[in-house]
């Protein structure tokens, strides 16, 4: 893991001391595993939300549309993120043989990154969201994140200034990698303009909001959920195993590969939309293209085991190891063959998708952090792990929790898109009424919240064992090291190309970034600097005041989450939707909702389609007007009154991102938000609903979804 060059002894080097920061690693240990057992109690409770409705509770916070943002950015971001912070933080200080840059830094990083956590958990249950997913966060928070993301940077590129290795090792390689890529991926998506101090709009709209956000969304995935995590398999995998890496040359291929095909895959989250169909082409290519890099690192992985399976089966931190790299190669297989079209016209917005996304999450990133886990607390408390068997009960459980997750959301995926498509021999639909199929895969959803709740407690166990690890061990002294300082004049000359690459880490770093740029320009720029492809149409008008208000109100909720917005040009489609979707719909929809999942039917068509009545008692109870749906009920919208003070603030801001409102709309707008709002409220005062409604959120909503898709209906079919 390191080179010989800088370990040889120089008339020009001094031999220097110095010791590790281990209290910020432990730090971020405790605050993995209290935020993963959060984050997958929120897990469980969200599918047993799907499973039966009544979990909701009937409180605006504990719905299912606010809970599952909450649940994945704990996973994703408080989980994940800081099992990432303390792995890279322990590899990074052992493999350059100095201590991190600033032990303030450090702190700053760390409570920081809390503080961000703690503030997702207080405004999505809440509503406050931007309804883009994997970036629900509001623009104070988005800089938050830079603001630490910046600290964390500095620490980590300080710390190689000073190192005392020459050479930097492969997981470094993913490490930078991961900085510079996430850096790109938040500033680029989170440009908003602010309403209010919790409140903005995205900057882009419609087909460009959407290319943009699985730009950021795929690469979320990639490169906070996969590339340090490779790092952290590069390191810990052969110190665990006592092994070296198994091929030098193998991680040099996975590494670039990898990181320059990775940022073009975005788009296959976008297949049979109105996107660009160049764009949809490489998205798919480039996603098949990804299944060579991905399994170089886990055949990098699991040969580098070679000859040491027998510590594998004895050895718990091991095994989970072995098996995140089993599952690994497992979803980045089956992640390139749902980007094929033809695939994909089967399985996207179907539950096989978080099914193949929790294969990842589960079988990924809970397998290795347990494993990495498993090495470092009895490294840092100085003592042997508290109980081998506990460990073995929670691989089992996790794995048997694991499996019924997937194949009840393969089973359910897949029976969900034959009843979608399936026509008799007349051409019609054999299931009209969306909600058959719902009804149908209930019981999938039993055994995935079953499956779920085995992994909550395997996690569980693995708390306890390693809380009773830790208070079995003791934090000594820190331990003082001896290294010859690096010699900057020194350079290996008969060194291969690369492994000089690797004793300049700003280079290598400037290379990664413009491996990560070229895709990101040739996909993104000529559709956010060219609209030629966007024919515009005339019936396609701006959101009244009310039904701008209402659409916040549909993001508030997270309705998003459940239902799409956008019909694929496919039969079984048009015949259940009606017209097929052109790119000019969504011209004023910042942020865009074509949502990712069809829990409930496609809204993309509803405008129009049921009487505001029909609506009234939707939202009130679900059940009475659609059998068996396991919407939750929205009562809070009958008593919560509009939010009527925003509103010129909000179309003035929107005014300011190009949708066209006059100057005269804008100052008239709570007038005229007030007199659509009597209009409605009228209707249904004459239908039996209690009188004085119109201030209430439910006419506002309402306004909104009898607006979806109307102004397209008036446009002839050519």
């Amino acid at each position: 893991m390191s080179s010989t060059q800088a370990n040889a002894p120089s008339v020009n080097r001094r031999l220097e001391t110095f010791s590790y920061d281990d209290q910020i690693i432990r730090w971020f240990i405790i605050a993995t595993v209290i935020w993963g057992a959060v984050a997958m109690l929120l897990g469980v409770t969200i599918a047993f939300q799907l499973a039966d409705w009544r979990v909701n509770l009937g409180l605006p916070w504990t719905t299912f549309g606010r809970l599952r943002p909450l649940h994945t950015n704990a996973a994703i971001f408080a989980f994940c993120g800081n099992a990432i912070f303390a792995g890279i933080y322990y590899s990074h200080q052992r493999l350059l043989k100095a201590r991190l840059f600033n032990d303030i830094l450090s702190r700053v990083h760390f409570w920081g990154w809390q503080l961000i956590i703690v503030s997702a958990a207080l405004t999505l249950p809440f509503g406050i969201t931007t309804g883009k997913e994997y970036a629900e966060l509001e623009w104070p928070i988005d800089i938050a994140i830079t603001l630490i993301w910046v600290v964390f940077a500095v620490n980590f590129f300080g710390t190689i200034i000073r190192r005392r290795e020459r050479h930097i090792y492969v997981a470094i390689w993913f490490y930078i990698a991961t900085i510079i890529t996430v850096a790109v991926l938040h500033i680029v998506n989170s440009m908003e303009l602010p309403v209010s101090f919790l409140k903005s709009y995205s900057m882009y709209a419609g087909v460009q909001d959407a290319l943009v956000q699985w730009w950021y969304g795929h690469n979320a995935v990639a490169f906070f959920l996969t590339t340090p995590f490779l790092g952290l398999m590069y390191y810990f995998v052969p110190k665990a195993a006592n092994r070296p890496v198994y091929s030098y040359r193998l991680s040099i291929i996975h590494f670039w590969s990898l990181v320059f095909i990775y940022i073009w895959a975005g788009p296959h989250h976008l297949l049979y939309t109105t996107l660009p169909e160049w764009a949809q082409t490489l998205g798919m290519i480039f996603s098949v293209a990804l299944w060579m890099p991905s399994w170089g690192g886990m055949i990098n992985g699991l040969m580098t085991l070679r000859g040491v399976w027998h510590k594998v089966r004895t050895e718990p931190g091991l095994r989970f190891m072995a098996t995140s790299l089993t599952f690994y190669g497992m979803s980045t297989f089956e992640g390139p063959l749902l980007s094929i079209k033809s695939v994909n016209a089967i399985a996207h917005f179907t539950d096989w998708i978080p099914g193949h996304v929790h294969s990842g999450t589960i079988g990924w990133n809970y397998m290795i952090i347990s494993g990495i886990l498993f090495y470092l607390v009895p490294k840092l408390w100085n003592t042997e792990l508290y109980s081998k068997a506990l460990a073995n009960v929670q691989f089992w459980l996790a794995t048997i929790g694991l499996v019924l997750y997937i194949i009840s959301m393969w089973v359910a995926g897949v029976t969900q898109s034959l009843m979608w498509r399936a026509m008799d021999s007349d051409g019609h639909l054999v299931y009209p009424n969306f909600i058959e199929t719902v009804v149908k895969i209930v019981p999938m959803y039993w055994v995935r919240a079953i499956g779920g709740t085995l992994v909550l407690i395997s996690f569980l166990i693995m708390m306890y064992n390693l809380y009773k690890t830790a208070k079995k061990g003791k934090v000594g002294e820190a331990e003082v090291f001896e290294a010859y300082a690096l010699d900057e004049s020194s350079i290996e000359q008969n060194a291969e190309t690369h492994r000089k690459l690797e004793g300049w880490p700003m280079i290598f770093a400037v290379l990664a970034l413009l491996a990560i740029l070229v895709g990101s320009a040739i996909e993104i720029v000529p559709s956010l600097l060219s609209n030629k492809y966007i024919v515009k149409m005339d019936a396609i008008k701006p959101y009244s005041p009310l039904e701008l208000l209402g659409r916040d109100l549909y993001i508030r909720e997270g309705c998003y989450l459940c239902h799409s917005q956008t019909v694929r040009p496919m039969t079984h489609e048009v015949l259940r939707y009606g017209k097929h979707s052109e790119a000019a719909e969504f011209v004023y929809d910042h942020p865009f909702q074509w949502g990712s999942k069809r829990t409930g039917p496609d809204l993309a068509r509803v405008g129009g389609k049921y009487p505001d009545m029909w609506h009234y008692r939707h939202f009130f109870e679900p059940r009475e007007v659609t059998a068996g749906s396991i919407m939750p009920r929205y009562t809070w919208l009958y008593d919560n009154k509009i939010d009527y003070y925003s509103l010129q603030k909000k179309m003035s801001v929107m005014l300011a991102l190009g949708v066209p409102y006059s100057a005269e709309e804008i100052a008239a707008g709570v007038t005229n938000a007030q007199a659509q709002a009597a209009t409605i409220a009228k209707g249904l005062v004459e239908g039996g609903v209690p009188a004085k409604v119109e201030d209430k959120e439910v006419i506002a909503l309402i306004a909104y979804m009898q607006r979806i898709g109307a102004d397209y209906s008036k446009v002839e079919a050519p």
